[in-house]
């Protein structure tokens, strides 16, 4: 159901906040993981393990939760999410700080941080469809595509400010912006509390609808949202150990400048969101379209590079092609199904990244232990095959 309130300015920056506030927490991750992983024994493939673990559980609860908005309403379902992932990150923190205190050896720590990340990624799943679907909610058809870049924005400038602060905190100890981030989503979290309000009750008397992958109106995103994000997990997971690795870095070093690097690809991602899409009078599937040769020039960079700049500018290039693409997602799967089919579908799409991470991160760190240049390539690869893939799709949406 969309049904727009009389005044949802207070709702639409209650949500941004909560998105930047997710993409805070999620950069910050990724800043520190895989010098952490390194400094208490794990290998690449264990460390790219813990994100894939996580990452199913985000694919196959993601859409429970989408259902669950339906019928329990969005607010309660974003605030637990919201609440979950920061006990989650507490106790997930607690085990990395166990394990550099010489308490766990590497693989009891590699279990319990998969158990750990595991439980904290089912309540986190809450996030992403409750957010999307409470946005559909209160947006109009025609200002759907504008609401979801506005998430896709907010949860950028979390992405800035999180490997920025991240870099700076590592300098205290690799695991303090693992705590800063809890305190940041708590707080964002009792300000959805009292703040976001409540919205109508659906008017249909039936279960939430069901949807399936392969529903013929999404199917064709759904796949390339896959692909999509199983090739910027891949980059996420190695991009740590490219730069320790070609210069020699040390655990510290290398979180702020993959720190860094993650801020200047969040930044012209929501650059462009910010400033191109609104502009833009495309459909959902041309952004998509003509996003994918840019992500693959910069995946050939990263291949190739041998510089830091090299590297930076490849992640400034792929910020580029990935604030185009993932309003084109997002916005296609909403505007491709019914109003009371919108916590589902945004249940589905939310589990799309979560789906492409799963994949992208063991894959990733294989790939890398064989030859460094190799995920790149490979990502390039599953890139050119979802632009060919675009090229043949009949534009319905």
């Amino acid at each position: 159901m969309t049904q727009p309130m009389p005044s949802n300015k207070l709702a639409k920056n209650t949500l941004l906040l909560a998105a930047a506030a997710i993409g805070f927490a999620q950069t910050v991750l990724f800043a520190i993981l895989a010098p952490l992983g390194r400094e208490i024994g794990l290998i690449e493939v264990q460390i790219g393990a813990i994100i894939s673990c996580s990452s199913l559980t985000l694919f196959l609860i993601s859409p429970l939760w989408g259902r669950a908005s339906d019928r329990w309403g969005r607010r309660i379902v974003l605030l637990i999410g919201l609440f979950g992932y920061s006990a989650g990150t507490l106790v997930f923190a607690g085990v990395f700080q166990a394990a550099l205190l010489g308490l766990l050896a590497p693989l009891a720590a590699l279990v319990l941080l998969i158990i750990t990340r595991v439980g904290n990624a089912t309540v986190m799943a809450a996030v992403s469809p409750s957010a999307s679907a409470y946005m559909a909610d209160i947006t109009t058809v025609e200002e759907r595509v504008k609401g979801m870049g506005a998430l896709g924005a907010a949860t950028n400038i979390g992405s800035i400010l999180g490997p920025a602060i991240g870099g700076l905190l590592a300098s205290i100890s690799l695991l303090t912006p693992l705590y800063f981030s809890v305190g940041v989503t708590v707080a964002v979290a009792v300000l959805a509390m009292y703040s976001l309000p409540v919205l109508p009750k659906p008017t249909h008397t039936s279960a939430p609808k069901k949807l399936k992958y392969t529903d013929p109106r999404i199917f064709p995103l759904i796949v390339a949202g896959v692909l999509l994000f199983m090739g910027f997990a891949i980059v996420q997971q190695t991009i740590a150990f490219r730069f320790q690795d070609t210069f020699g870095l040390n655990s510290t070093d290398t979180a702020k400048i993959v720190g860094f690097s993650l801020m200047i690809s969040a930044a012209s991602a929501l650059l462009v969101q910010m400033l191109v899409i609104p502009r833009l009078k495309l459909r959902p599937f041309t952004l998509l379209r003509l996003s994918m040769p840019i992500m693959m020039i910069a995946f050939a960079i990263l291949a190739s590079g041998e510089t830091k700049l090299q590297f930076m500018s490849a992640m400034c290039v792929l910020g580029l092609g990935l604030g185009i693409a993932g309003p084109g997602f997002m916005a296609g799967v909403s505007v491709a199904v019914s109003s009371d089919e919108q916590g589902a579908v945004a249940g589905i799409a939310g589990a799309c990244p979560p789906l492409g991470f799963a994949v992208g991160p063991l894959l990733g760190s294989y790939l890398y232990a064989i030859d460094a240049s190799l995920p790149y390539w490979f990502s390039f690869s599953c890139y050119l095959l979802v632009f060919f893939f675009t090229l043949k799709f009949k534009t319905r949406h």
